[in-house]
């Protein structure tokens, strides 16, 4: 079966069993609504432990979760620094132009002259719209918004991102 990370456990909180979850899914509220089945996987290990959320709300940045049958801190004590993950059947059909970060993260990004620019290795968040970061050969990364001003086109079956460099992006 295959799992994508929708999170990652940073810490426990309080004595009741809560722990501190950023989320690295664009479905938040959907992901971590309580009653919904997560996977707690170990760094490097090809299975997890099943867990279901009983409680779930944010806190600044975090998502703070509770999951059923783990009511006291030292028994989540040892799901810090897991990645929380979802199987590949809960996963649900997205609108055209949307896509999952596992879809995005390794395709080859290709300027308008054709030139491979990199391959896209990780996704933040920031704010307002995503943002791609680049991997490049000797040179620094490229950090490029997720807008329709850059993203010109996403061809999964091609595992290419067409993208128009705006003035500044690539100094």
């Amino acid at each position: 079966m295959e799992f994508y990370q929708v999170g990652k456990i940073v810490n426990t909180h309080g004595i009741r069993g809560e722990v501190k979850v950023i989320a690295t899914t664009d479905f938040p509220e959907e992901r971590f609504k309580p009653g919904n089945k997560l996977y707690a996987f170990k760094q490097n290990a090809s299975t997890g432990t099943e867990l279901t959320i009983q409680k779930s709300r944010r806190h600044k940045q975090f998502i703070m979760l509770a999951f059923e049958g783990y009511d006291n801190i030292n028994l989540v004590e040892k799901f810090k620094g897991d990645d929380l993950k979802v199987s590949a059947d809960q996963q649900e059909e997205l609108e055209d132009g949307s896509y999952y970060y596992h879809q995005i993260i390794g395709l080859d990004v290709v300027d308008e002259n054709g030139n491979s620019l990199g391959e896209i290795k990780e996704i933040l968040s920031p704010g307002a719209n995503d943002v791609w970061v680049v991997k490049r050969k000797q040179k620094n990364d490229i950090l490029l918004p997720v807008i329709d001003e850059v993203i010109k086109d996403v061809d999964l079956a091609a595992g290419k991102v067409h993208v128009e460099l705006l003035e500044g992006l690539d100094d």
